[in-house]
């Protein structure tokens, strides 16, 4: 462009020039003087050659200008250009930042359509799928199509912006937004699938925090004790309900705004110069004193530093204080209580000196009260004793006295026995304590020795009497233990002679007659009767012996807290009883392992066979692909299949809940029409393909019924297929409905093969399945599950049927009043 300016200039200047140098050699040709021409002429190319360079000087100007210029004017442009590409650049990265499309139009142009185009077919290939992104009704649901459609039109007719919420057929969520921008029609398409659910899971987020953030201020609400927080400027920001009970304010927020404070200023003062002091370390702890609710009480008061200040509890004390004042004084009635025992009782500190005696043990020794208040140690006082001979003779009593010492090492309580030598006998308990130290128990026991010396003889002969008798007899005393056993007792359960001399616990001689009798419920009967506190009443129970011996045992409660032991052999009553439980047993047994094994079964087997009919399903709606013939054939097979045996399972569930008694009727106003076609309808395919005909006598009158829909459905489907299965093709089925003042009755009569008596007597049998030459097949549950579900709705089933004539089942339902049944449950 710089350059065709410049030559135009050119040709200009040098059209003037040539034009003034013609001029110029006209007027010099004039004079006819030869040589004033010669000169004329010298002169004239002179002023030619000039002006030729002034020419050429000027146009070198004119083109160093103009193409300086041009040059200014292409960098300019490529900036322009490189700027502009930068922008093209950054629109384009904008634009694929996220899912979404970018339609303009124009009044002469084809729309632009830009973006992510996969985004209306799900990421699936986009080729030529520009062309298609308009048609909405392809990839939208069909109200958003129109939707997006009749606002798209509007904008490109009235300019009429828009913007909506779209769903794709695949379930996505788009959005629409469209507007008119400098005379174009703009619209954006955005997914925003992934932005919903992130905004979803930040409220279900938010939510969960506000909850936490209810659930803690509730918790803090049902704390009985005050609670508070406080602001960096030591204000209150937040207290719980008994906060504001204890400074008897009628709500938390006005005990905010009025600033009621629990603790007065010295107690604050007290917390602050505590929390000063432990530099933040942990809580505050401060026990003090305030009024509470208009009572002085103590408390403990925890506070502890807080990111927005801190936060305190205060703990009422108070009946623990009292608890505290109250254990002193019980303390000391127990000292008191001490002093008036008959049991001498010494305690010593962990230096073994006496700190506490009564005054049993001042009496047993016989010591001098000045002695015992200098608080001698433990060895002193043994030493004394031994001085005054009222402790036995020991040929060592140095190491004798060390023994008794070492009781202060150890961990649990020491027994001993000491005899004096005026007779007496002690049982002396040494019994650590907690922090150290010991106390001694003294207890004359000597009466005891002597009661228990005359006890034995008598105890001696009672077993000298029980030793005569033939039947197993054993005594076991207070303690649990084996007082007395005869020798039938001792033989029949081959016990040791070493055992019984030591005199077993009970346990003991349980674990060996267990041996011959390994039943353990009676054993442990037995023994809660032996060594039972709660319970003293007699007890009858039966051992069985391993060689098929029945013993008849009875615990029978003695007065001095013994219990006897008697055992009868009832072996041959036994064995009568037995055999005639035997059978009564295995019959049972068999039924229950029947019912179990129906129950576990079948509940196994439906849920592999529901995912066979649903991938089926799957198959025969080719959503996974086309399928040919043959596999269209084997899926239909597959399903047919599926769905008979789901049936059979549904009947062994449903006879297994009726015998279970866990299958309750859904009782409701039954329309009796409806309930026919409905069945009707289920029958529909099969009735077809045997080219059969049913003539319903169905009344239009005949009204409803109180009872199951689905059982009472599924009562005349069962009747239906089982008329289908037996009935010859081109033969007539009937159906037919009466009502009368007390009942409802349904019958299904076909004119099939019919059966003899003594198969129609077990055809309501479970599994008893007859073709009768005919090809319905089954498992025999139909007519069995017929019965159950009529009885269940308290009606009753009766069957009529001979070879050649047909079947006619008819099943009588009792008319329930729905208000009377309500009634009557309730």
């Amino acid at each position: 462009m710089g350059l065709e300016r410049t030559a135009r200039l050119a040709a200009r200047v040098g059209a003037l020039v040539v034009g003034a140098l013609f001029c110029l050699g006209a007027a010099w040709a004039a004079p006819a003087d030869p040589a004033a021409a010669l000169h004329m002429h010298g002169v004239a190319s002179l002023s030619v050659l000039g002006g030729l360079l002034a020419f050429a000087t000027i146009l070198s100007l004119l083109h160093l200008r103009e193409r300086a210029r041009w040059t200014r004017r292409d960098r300019e442009q490529a900036a322009a250009l490189d700027a502009l590409r930068g922008a093209h650049d950054r629109a384009e990265m904008l634009l694929n930042a996220e899912r979404q499309i970018i339609v303009t139009w124009n009044a002469r142009s084809e729309p632009v359509i830009e973006g992510d185009v996969g985004l209306a077919f799900d990421g699936r290939s986009a080729a030529g799928a520009a062309r298609r992104v308009l048609a909405f009704g392809s990839w939208l649901l069909p109200a958003d199509a129109g939707a997006i459609e009749a606002a798209v039109e509007a904008l490109l007719v009235r300019g009429t912006g828009f913007h909506l919420a779209l769903r794709s057929q695949d379930g996505r969520s788009i959005e629409a937004q469209g507007q008119a921008v400098a005379g174009r029609a703009l619209l954006r398409l955005r997914e925003t699938s992934e932005e919903r659910r992130e905004i979803a899971e930040l409220r279900e987020t938010l939510d969960e925090a506000r909850r936490g953030v209810a659930a803690l201020a509730a918790l803090l609400d049902a704390i009985p004790q005050p609670v508070w927080r406080r602001n960096r400027e030591g204000g209150l920001a937040w207290v719980n309900t008994a906060y504001a009970a204890a400074v008897e304010a009628p709500s938390r927020e006005a005990a905010l705004d009025q600033g009621l404070e629990l603790l007065d200023r010295p107690a604050r003062e007290t917390v602050a110069r505590e929390d000063a002091a432990r530099r933040g370390a942990g809580p505050t702890v401060a026990r003090l004193s305030a009024v509470v609710a208009g009572s002085r009480r103590v408390l403990d008061v925890f506070e502890s530093r807080a990111d927005s200040g801190r936060v305190g509890i205060a703990v009422d004390v108070s009946e623990l204080e009292s608890v505290r004042a109250d254990l002193q004084r019980q303390m000391n009635a127990n000292v008191r209580t001490l002093d008036q025992l008959p049991t001498a009782v010494a305690m010593f500190d962990d230096r073994q000196r006496l700190i506490f005696h009564n005054a049993a043990y001042r009496q047993l020794w016989d010591l001098d009260a000045a002695f015992l208040e200098g608080r001698p140690s433990d060895g002193e006082i043994l030493d004394h004793l031994r001085a005054e001979r009222k402790l036995e003779e020991h040929a060592d009593f140095r190491a004798w006295k060390q023994g008794v010492l070492a009781a202060y090492r150890a961990v649990e309580a020491n027994e001993t026995w000491w005899y004096l030598q005026d007779g007496r006998t002690l049982r002396v308990v040494a019994d650590p304590n907690p922090q150290g130290g010991l106390t001694y128990l003294f207890d004359d026991v000597s009466d005891r020795v002597n009661l228990e010396s005359r006890y034995n003889a008598l105890m001696r002969v009672q077993a000298e009497t029980l030793d005569t008798l033939r039947e197993p007899v054993a005594v076991f005393g207070g303690d649990g233990r084996l007082t007395l056993a005869n020798r039938a007792f001792s033989a029949f359960w081959r016990l040791d002679p070493e055992l019984v001399a030591e005199r077993p616990r009970v346990e003991a001689v349980i674990e060996a007659c267990r041996r011959l009798a390994p039943a353990e419920e009676p054993w442990l009967d037995i023994r809660d009767r032996v060594v039972g506190l709660e319970s003293r009443e007699g007890l009858a129970c039966r051992l069985e012996v391993v060689d098929g011996t029945v013993l008849d045992c009875t615990a029978q409660p003695l007065p001095d807290g013994a219990t006897l032991i008697t055992l009868i052999d009832v072996t041959a009553s036994v064995n009568v009883e037995r055999a005639l439980t035997e059978k009564n047993d295995a019959l049972e047994k068999a039924a229950q392992l029947r019912d179990s094994f129906v129950h576990h079964v079948s509940y196994e087997l439906r849920s592999p066979l529901t995912n066979i009919i649903g991938f089926t399903q799957l198959l025969g709606d080719e959503t996974v692909g086309a399928l040919n013939v043959r596999q269209r054939e084997y899926s239909e097979h597959i399903m047919r299949s599926s769905g008979a045996l789901l049936v059979i399972i549904n009947d062994i569930l449903d006879l297994a809940s009726i015998d279970a008694g866990s299958l309750e009727l859904q009782r409701e106003m039954v329309d009796v029409p409806a309930t026919v076609e409905a069945a009707m309808r289920g029958i529909e395919d099969r009735l077809a393909e045997s080219r059969l005909s049913v003539q319903l006598d169905v009344p239009a009158g005949i009204g409803s019924i109180y009872a199951d829909g689905k059982r009472v459905r599924q009562i005349l489907f069962n009747l239906l297929s089982n008329a289908v299965g037996f009935s010859h093709p081109g033969e007539r089925i009937e159906v037919r409905a009466r009502r009368t003042a007390t009942d409802l009755t349904l019958s299904v009569r076909d004119h099939g093969v019919g059966m003899p008596a003594e198969v129609a007597a077990l055809v309501f049998d479970r599994f008893e399945s007859r073709t009768l030459g005919t090809r319905h097949r089954g498992v025999g549950l139909g007519l069995s599950i017929v019965r159950s579900f009529v009885e269940l709705h308290g009606g009753r089933v009766t069957l009529e049927s001979s070879p050649g004539a047909g079947t006619c089942v008819t099943c009588s339902f009792p008319l329930v009043d729905p208000e009377a049944q309500v009634e009557a449950a309730e």
